[in-house]
């Protein structure tokens, strides 16, 4: 085990771009293009807090690479919100989209914030400056921001309804994971949780489990890991642990998806559920399972903890939860990682979904939304599995193999300007 292991989340996405790019033996120039994002935007946010003192902010936008369609992705607000974590979620974004086939490029943006010491006043007025601030380098055709940690449809109407403003018109299609009131989706909120149980179910089968009889551990008990496990648990899994920032909880006999809700709506935590035992994150990562499901953020596994890790499946929720040194010795271990960019990617096929439905002013069922979407994430799925195993790769590397080909491909078509 290496003791020098990077943490640096776009060290993570450099080193498996490297390694697909030598099995695919492309040309190091294209390569060279891809370790460098388009544009990075970095803005300072000054806003009038509720003690009338003003603060500022920084925010960032990374406009990675638009090759094969508009730039697309999330906006976080988080204490540890950087531009190397920014600059990483960008390039993934870049290559979820290629593995998905939609016609999107990647980009992602966050402020260095603490929004649960902020009052809902400050959060939107903080919202509010950051999308004017970028509002020249955002649009349809342009760029199309999203929802991330520590964001949702509230902050994605506060940054349409600014950067409306600004151009005189309404436009819905400017961001997606809107309220349905202003141009969302149906579907669209479940769609990351969604596709990662797909992807979950379809590895169920390459590996003869029989996903009624499948017990299953979520890290990270928010949106994705929610829909994730409810939707798991409507096919027969059991859940035996969940967690959450505060900490975690265990029962072999199983935990209610749907009860655990209640209770960390209640109380603000998963911890302290009615006949469960207390645990910590770490001890949630090493537990017993089928499936490992961690949802929450980067750098969970690694090095030091992936030797004990003890499942059959791990699918990531999260955005790299899992490092290069963690990666080798899974695979070695023989359990089967379902990479971020193919297992979360529910969630920006869903944007595109409801970005479509606003190019086109039409509505679609959640019936039609969520067929669309399995469909698709099917299909992406067993591409990878079968590009692993053609190369006898792991899943990510299969993945980024897909990907990478798809962006190189268009961007030799493109050519080089000037």
């Amino acid at each position: 085990m290496s003791t020098k292991e990077s943490k640096n989340p776009f060290d993570s996405y450099v080193k498996n771009l490297e390694l697909c790019a030598e099995k695919l033996k492309l040309d190091p120039g294209i390569v060279k293009r891809l370790k460098y994002p388009r544009r990075i935007l970095i803005v300072s946010c000054p806003v009038k807090m509720d003690n009338g003192e003003i603060e500022v902010f920084t925010g960032y936008r990374v406009q990675f690479n638009e090759a094969r369609g508009p730039y697309k992705g999330g906006i976080r607000y988080h204490p540890n919100v950087n531009l190397d974590e920014v600059k990483a979620l960008a390039a993934w974004m870049t290559i979820k989209t290629a593995v998905i086939d939609i016609p999107y490029g990647g980009a992602k943006g966050g402020i260095t914030c603490n929004p649960l010491k902020m009052s809902p006043g400050e959060i939107e007025r903080m919202t509010r400056r950051y999308a004017f601030m970028i509002k020249d380098f955002i649009g349809p055709y342009i760029d199309v921001p999203a929802p991330d940690v520590y964001t949702s449809g509230r902050e994605m109407a506060w940054i349409m309804d600014t950067y409306s403003m600004a151009v005189g018109h309404k436009v819905p299609e400017v961001v997606t994971g809107k309220p349905l009131e202003i141009g969302g989706s149906l579907g669209r909120e479940s769609s990351t949780g969604r596709g990662l149980a797909i992807c979950t179910r379809e590895a169920c089968k390459k590996l003869n489990i029989d996903i009624k009889n499948a017990t299953f551990a979520v890290q990270g008990y928010g949106n994705v890991g929610i829909w994730g496990a409810q939707i798991l648990a409507s096919w027969g899994a059991k859940m035996i642990a969940a967690s959450d920032s505060k900490g975690g909880v265990y029962d072999s006999k199983g935990i209610d998806p749907k009860k655990l809700l209640e209770h960390k709506e209640k109380t603000d935590k998963v911890q302290g559920y009615p006949g469960a035992k207390s645990i910590t994150n770490e001890e949630l990562l090493t537990t017993k399972c089928d499936i490992l499901l961690p949802c929450a953020l980067e750098n969970q596994i690694t090095g030091e903890n992936a030797a004990r890790i003890s499942c059959k499946i791990i699918g990531e929720g999260a955005n790299g939860p899992t490092t290069p040194d963690a990666d080798e010795i899974l695979y070695k271990n023989n359990i089967l990682l379902l990479p971020d960019v193919l297992a979360n990617s529910g969630g920006v096929l869903g944007s595109y979904f409801e970005w479509l439905q606003n190019l086109q002013r039409d509505t679609w069922t959640e019936e039609d939304f969520n067929k669309k979407l399995l469909d698709k994430m099917v299909k992406a799925f067993n591409g990878v599995y079968d590009m692993s195993q053609k190369y006898k790769v792991n899943l990510r590397t299969g993945a980024y193999m897909i990907a990478v080909k798809r962006i190189t491909d268009a961007t030799e078509k493109l050519g080089l300007f000037p």
